[in-house]
This record gives C-alpha cells, sequence and structure tokens, in this order.
C-alpha cells in the first residue's frame, strides 16, 4: 500500500511540472502578447523561467497592467526584481564597477546639455550606461532599460548566451574603449574564432567573471589612474592627468570630483585595492601560463600607461599654459585649465585635440596592451598619441604667435 502511494504521490508531482509550463502558457499576459508581442512571448518560453513555469509576466511586470488601454501602469524591472531569486549574482554585481555605470552621467560636466535621447532615451551613453544602478529620478526620465538585462537580454535571460563574449561587445568596443576589436584580433580572440568556445582561448568571461562571479573589476580602473604612485617621476605625470581631469585643482589640492571618482571606481585610491585585483588576474591568466610570464606581461602593460601618461601629461601642460597666459578663456564659473571631462564640448580645436588624445587614443595605447593587441597599442595608440602632441604644440605656438603675446 505505502509502495502504491509513493508511486501515485511521484505520478502527480511529474504531472504538475509537465503542466507548469502550459500554465505559464496560459496566462492572460501570454494569451494577449502571443498577438502583441509574439517574439517576446517566444522569447520567453524558450528562456528557463518560462520553461520552468515558476515565474510568469506579472512577476517582473506586476499586476495593475490587465490590458491595451492600461500600459502605463506596467512595473518595469530593476535589479532588484532580479535579486528576488538571483540574490547571489545581484549582489556581486552590485560590488562590481557594473553597478557604477550610471554614476558617469552625472559625473561628465556636460552630460546635461546632452538631448534627452541621447542620455536617458538610451540612444547615446544611457544605453550602455543603463547597466549601472539608476535612482528613481533617472527612472522615471527614461522608464526603459534594466542592468541585468544588458548581459541576459531579454525576455530569454539566457545564461548561455552572457557567457558568451559576444555579450560584451555592444558597450565594450568603438571610441573610447574598443576591447572588443582588441580581443577579437588578439591571439586569444583569434584562437576563439577559429576553433570556437572551447575553452582553450580566454574570452570576457574567463579573465572578467571568473567561475561566474559577477564582480567585476580590474586593477587599473576605467582612467588607469591609482594613487599613491611610488615612482615620482609617473606621480609627477598622474597629478597633471588629476588636474585635467579637474579631480586636483592647478594647485594640485583635491576637489569635490574626487568624490565622483571614489563613488564610480574609476581608480585605484590605495596600493591594497590595486594589488587584489593585480593578483586575482595573476591568478587568472596562471592556469594557462607560468605566473612570471603573467607578472612580466601585465608588467610591460603598467610601463604602457607611463608611456602614454608622459605623452598626455606634456600636452595637457601646454594647452594649460595657454589659459595661463590668458590666449584661452576660461568659461563663467570654471577654473582657468583644460577640462578633459567636457570631451566634444570643448570651444577651442587644440582643446577638441587633447580630449581625443585621452579619450581615444591614450585609452588605446594602455588597453591594447592588457588586451594582448600590439597594433592597436602602437598605430592606434601611441603612434596618435605623438601625433596629437605634435598638433597641440604647433597650434599652441600659432595661438601665441597671433595673440602677439611675448613668450
Amino acid at each position: 500500500m505505502l509502495h502504491c502511494l509513493k508511486k501515485l504521490a511521484g505520478g502527480m508531482a511529474l504531472m504538475l511540472m509537465l503542466a507548469l509550463p502550459a500554465l505559464a502558457a496560459e496566462s492572460n499576459c501570454i494569451t494577449c502578447h502571443k498577438k502583441v508581442t509574439p517574439n517576446i512571448v517566444k522569447d520567453f518560453l524558450e528562456g528557463e523561467m518560462g520553461k520552468s513555469g515558476s515565474v510568469d509576466c506579472f512577476h517582473c511586470h506586476g499586476k495593475e497592467h490587465q490590458s491595451a488601454k492600461d500600459v502605463a501602469k506596467v512595473t518595469m524591472p530593476t535589479e532588484k526584481t532580479c535579486k528576488q531569486c538571483h540574490t547571489k549574482e545581484h549582489d556581486q554585481y552590485a560590488s562590481g564597477k557594473h553597478a557604477l555605470a550610471w554614476v558617469a552621467m552625472d559625473a561628465m560636466p556636460t552630460n546635461k546639455i546632452q538631448p534627452h535621447a541621447y542620455i536617458q532615451g538610451m540612444k547615446g551613453c544611457g544605453g550602455c550606461h543603463k547597466v549601472g544602478i539608476r535612482d528613481e529620478k533617472s527612472r522615471d526620465e527614461g522608464r526603459y532599460g534594466s542592468p541585468c538585462n544588458s548581459c541576459h537580454t531579454r525576455h530569454k535571460f539566457s545564461k548561455a548566451e552572457a557567457k558568451k563574449p559576444e555579450a560584451c561587445r555592444t558597450c565594450h568596443m568603438g571610441f573610447d574603449h574598443p576591447q572588443w576589436e582588441m580581443w577579437s584580433n588578439s591571439k586569444h580572440g583569434s584562437i576563439y574564432q577559429m576553433e570556437g568556445d572551447t575553452g582553450r582561448a580566454p574570452t570576457c568571461q574567463t579573465c572578467h567573471m571568473g567561475d561566474g562571479d559577477h564582480n567585476v573589476m580590474t586593477s587599473w580602473g576605467f582612467l588607469a589612474l591609482r594613487l599613491p604612485e611610488e615612482d615620482a617621476e609617473w606621480m609627477g605625470y598622474r597629478v597633471t592627468i588629476l588636474k585635467g581631469l579637474g579631480v586636483l585643482d592647478a594647485a594640485g589640492k583635491p576637489t569635490p570630483r574626487l568624490d565622483l571618482v571614489k563613488a564610480g571606481k574609476v581608480a585605484r585610491l590605495t596600493k591594497e585595492e590595486w594589488q587584489a585585483s593585480r593578483d586575482k588576474m595573476v591568478g587568472v591568466c596562471s592556469k594557462c601560463h607560468s605566473a612570471s610570464y603573467a607578472k612580466t606581461s601585465l608588467g610591460n602593460a603598467d610601463k604602457m600607461i607611463k608611456e602614454a601618461d608622459k605623452l598626455m601629461a606634456e600636452a595637457i601642460t601646454i594647452v594649460a599654459d595657454l589659459y595661463d597666459k590668458g590666449i584661452i578663456k576660461p568659461q563663467k564659473g570654471q577654473p582657468a585649465y583644460p577640462d578633459l571631462l567636457t570631451f566634444y564640448d570643448t570651444r577651442t580645436p587644440i582643446e577638441q585635440t587633447l580630449y581625443v588624445m585621452f579619450l581615444e587614443h591614450r585609452m588605446r595605447a594602455f588597453q591594447g596592451a592588457f588586451h594582448m593587441n600590439p597594433d592597436y597599442v602602437t598605430w592606434y595608440g601611441l603612434a596618435e598619441m605623438q601625433k596629437d602632441l605634435v598638433d597641440i604644440k604647433a597650434d599652441a605656438a600659432a595661438m601665441i604667435r597671433e595673440s602677439g603675446h611675448k613668450k
């Protein structure tokens, strides 16, 4: 009798499991959206959540939206929505740099004058920086876009998809951070493309998300700046760059922007923090290479940053001298010093060259080194920086000459 009851219970459990996907497929949301947005329904039902039947549309979008007449009542999911089931992954993400991506939207001094569609409409910077956590005001201004679906595209939310390096390339490409181009044309990327995802070639996830860890951090940070620096010569270059970023004023004293650098974790502000990330990366590299080779390779990339910083600091000093001479006038309320964060909104050609030198060419010189792409380091990076410096020197000399200013 007991045997029969166990068999009956097992059969009922199996029937229930088989019935769950059908229950999800017959929900009011899916019945309607099969007609309105059929591909969204298809993606959802092909994903693990849809297949399990344990998650329905209302778990993420609420229950207030029931017809075409009340679409405005639909709840748009956030990272907190995902946390209800994926607490570990959420907390890892929240402690990493991706969660801080939206900080840059407030840190950039000229973002406030950009078109709404560019930022909140997700057609420019906002389209990638939505991987960061936004406050309620920002969400009210732009309701679409959730951090988690930056990698786990809605509504399938595939883990297998997010584990592929192609998932990263929408954001990590192009002008200021072409990591996709660097990696895909490196020897690592070439092996991946020739053999497929065999595990032999490291991908973005291999190096930056080991064992699925959603805490994505690098030793140098986006700006490739760290404090303190034991190399006095290099520290001098770095101070000049920090002045150009407005983190230090012309006298070398910290400004309120230092708080934004801290909040966004775009630089490393303690030796211990930098070393912890470096040790972690050496451990990753040592799975394929010897530890000595990994340390040497990464150390040579560090030296490339110093070479780039030397050129960058000289260029900033030249433009700063034009401010000091009164040849370039500061905008009202702004310091008499070049501001690298004004980007394409700078007012003079020489400052445009300086901005491109910093955000495009310096980035390529050092990022190419860490992504094992010598061509990016050389021709797209260091060579372009040297050209920029020549142009800046020539433009500065012409501006001084035209102004009648005596040397």
